[in-house]
């Protein structure tokens, strides 16, 4: 396979990496420029653990061809705090316990901000279906539903929980 030089913008941060044409772009990120918050499940679409935003949609980015991504804005789990404070979404997961073993929480994390940016008060349907692409084996989702819920109560400016 050709090998390509792909130019995007992760994190709001420009980046050059030499890519093979048929790279995903949950391989590049995590194997050419070592993002490893991105995580590789099913590698088919299923399970939402590799989902980053890309111009602001969640993308299952095992389904994206990197070079797809070419001078397109791709956030990642790495790029949602600021310094050492983390975002109210990461920090809801904390706080209401919504974090187990971690591996669906970057993705289940980012869908929830575009669901949050789409509707900044969602209601416990909006919140569910608003994840629906995203698959976690350990908290039985009530716990993620009422931190993406806390998350948009103390985003919103309302008192948090």
């Amino acid at each position: 396979m050709s090998a390509h030089i792909l130019k995007l913008k992760v994190n709001g941060r420009e980046y050059q990496a030499l890519v093979s044409a048929n790279h995903t772009l949950a391989q590049v990120l995590r194997e050419n420029l070592g993002l490893t918050g991105t995580k590789q499940g099913c590698q088919v679409g299923d399970c939402g653990s590799c989902t980053v935003l890309l111009d602001g949609e969640p993308v299952n980015s095992c389904l994206v061809l990197g070079v797809q991504a070419e001078s397109r804005e791709v956030l990642t789990i790495e790029g949602l705090a600021e310094g050492n404070k983390l975002h109210p979404l990461q920090d809801s997961f904390v706080r209401a316990g919504a974090i187990q073993c971690g591996f669906c929480s970057p993705g289940m994390i980012l869908s929830a901000k575009a669901l949050l940016e789409r509707k900044p008060s969602p209601g416990l349907d909006d919140i569910r279906q608003g994840l629906a692409g995203n698959l976690c084996r350990c908290t039985g989702y009530q716990k993620i539903v009422e931190a993406v819920m806390q998350a948009s109560h103390r985003m919103s400016g309302e008192a948090s929980s």
